[in-house]
C-alpha cells in the first residue's frame, strides 16, 4: 500500500524542486568543531515526495490565522526576521495557513530535492542549536524542516497529514566526545549510545521515513506503535530506505541556546533569529470534522486525516535533562540497533 501511494504521489504531487549548484556555504566562526565533524548525514525515503524545504519560504505562502480567522495588523511582509511579532497577537494560538488548499498539491510543499553533493541548494532546512550546559557537556540539536507531512496508512485509512514538519536529532557531547543520540519520531522518538548507529565516517546515518520524516536508525519498517520494543507485524509502521543522501550541514543556520535565560543568540549576524520565538505552529490547524477534506477514523476521534501543524524548534526540549526529551516518562537508551538490552540504561 505504502509503495503504491508514493508511486501515485510523486506522480500526482510531482517531483520536488532539485537543488541549483551553489558554492558550499561556509560554516560560521565559533561553532564547535566537534559538532559539525559528527553532524548527521540524512537518507531521505526514495519514494517520499516531500523533502526537506526552506524555512523561509513556508511565510510568503502562509497566512497567520487563530480558528480559520486571519490575525491582521501584522508585519506586512512576515519574514524569519520580524515572525515573533505575532507572540502579541496571541501567538501561541496562531497557526501559519496555507493559502492553497493543501489537497491541491501546491508545488511548495514538495521543498528541494538535494544534488549528488547532499545540499539543497540555496535553500535552508536546517537549523544547529548548540547547548552548552556546563562541566564539557554539550548538547547539539539537528533540526529538520519539511514543509509537508504525510502521515501513513492506519487500518486503511490515511492519517496525521499536516503542513509543516520539524524533526530532529539530538547528540549529547562530554568535552567533545559523542556520548548518546536522540532521534525524533512523531511525538516521541528513540535514544542510542553513539557506538551503537551506523556511521558515514564519523558521522551518524539517519533515515528519514516516508512521508512522516521521523527518524529512525534502521532502515525497514518501523513500528510506530512501540518503537523501542521493535515487535513485527504491528497495525501502523513507518518506512525507511537508503534514498537520497542529504547533509543538513550544507543547508543550515547555526544558533546557540541559553537555557537559562531562554534566549538564542546567532554564530552569523547575517541569520535571522527571531523566528524561533514564534510561539505558535508552522501549519494549518487541525480541520473541523465538518471540513469536506477531513475524515475521522471510525468516526471515533482516535485518528484525523489532517492535523495541526507543529511548534518550533524552542518547544523541542532544548534544556532537557537526559538525551530523550523530559516530557517521557522514562528514558531508554539503546545499545544495540535491533532491540533493547539488559545493559539499557534507563532514566
Amino acid at each position: 500500500m505504502v509503495a503504491a501511494f508514493f508511486s501515485h504521489a510523486v506522480l500526482a504531487f510531482g517531483l520536488a524542486v532539485e537543488a541549483s549548484p551553489v558554492t558550499k556555504r561556509a560554516v560560521p566562526a565559533g561553532v564547535p568543531k566537534y559538532v559539525i565533524d559528527y553532524a548527521p548525514v540524512v537518507r531521505l525515503f526514495s519514494a517520499d515526495p516531500y523533502r526537506p524545504s526552506d524555512i523561509g519560504a513556508t511565510l510568503p505562502n502562509t497566512t497567520p490565522q487563530i480558528n480559520f480567522t486571519t490575525v491582521n495588523n501584522i508585519p506586512d511582509p512576515l519574514t524569519l526576521d520580524n515572525l515573533d511579532a505575532l507572540n502579541a497577537k496571541d501567538g501561541a494560538n496562531i497557526y501559519l495557513t496555507s493559502k492553497q488548499d493543501v489537497t491541491t498539491n501546491p508545488v511548495w510543499l514538495n521543498g528541494v530535492a538535494p544534488d549528488s553533493s547532499g545540499s539543497i541548494g540555496d535553500a535552508i532546512g536546517s537549523t544547529i542549536i548548540v547547548v552548552d550546559k556546563g562541566n564539557g557537556v554539550v548538547d547539539a540539536f539537528y533540526m529538520y524542516f519539511y514543509a509537508y507531512n504525510w502521515g501513513g496508512v492506519l487500518l486503511g485509512f490515511n492519517v496525521g497529514n499536516h503542513v509543516g514538519d520539524w524533526e530532529h536529532n539530538m547528540i549529547r557531547f562530554n568535552n567533545g566526545q559523542p556520548q548518546q543520540i536522540w532521534f525524533s519520531q512523531h511525538s516521541n522518538g528513540e535514544a542510542f549510545y553513539w557506538n551503537a548507529v551506523q556511521k558515514e565516517g564519523l558521522r551518524p546515518v539517519v533515515y528519514s521515513s516516508n512521508g512522516s520524516h521521523a527518524n529512525y536508525a534502521t532502515v525497514g519498517a518501523q513500528d510506530r506503535v512501540l518503537p523501542d520494543l521493535d515487535l513485527p507485524g504491528v497495525v501502523f509502521n513507518d518506512f525507511a530506505d537508503e534514498g537520497p543522501r542529504w547533509d543538513p550541514v550544507l543547508n543550515s543556520y547555526f544558533y546557540t541556546f541559553d537555557a537559562a535565560a531562554s534566549t538564542f543568540a546567532t554564530y552569523d549576524e547575517t541569520y535571522p533569529v527571531k523566528y524561533l520565538d514564534f510561539l505558535g505552529k508552522l501549519g494549518d490547524q487541525q480541520y473541523p470534522d465538518s471540513d469536506p477534506r477531513q475524515r475521522n477514523l471510525l468516526d471515533l476521534g482516535l485518528a484525523y486525516k489532517f492535523t495541526g501543524g507543529p511548534t518550533g524548534p524552542k518547544d523541542k526540549g532544548l534544556n532537557r535533562k537526559n538525551v530523550c526529551p523530559d516530557s517521557d516518562s522514562f528514558c531508554f537508551v539503546r545499545s544495540r540497533l535491533d532491540q533493547r538490552d539488559v545493559g539499557d540504561e534507563i532514566y
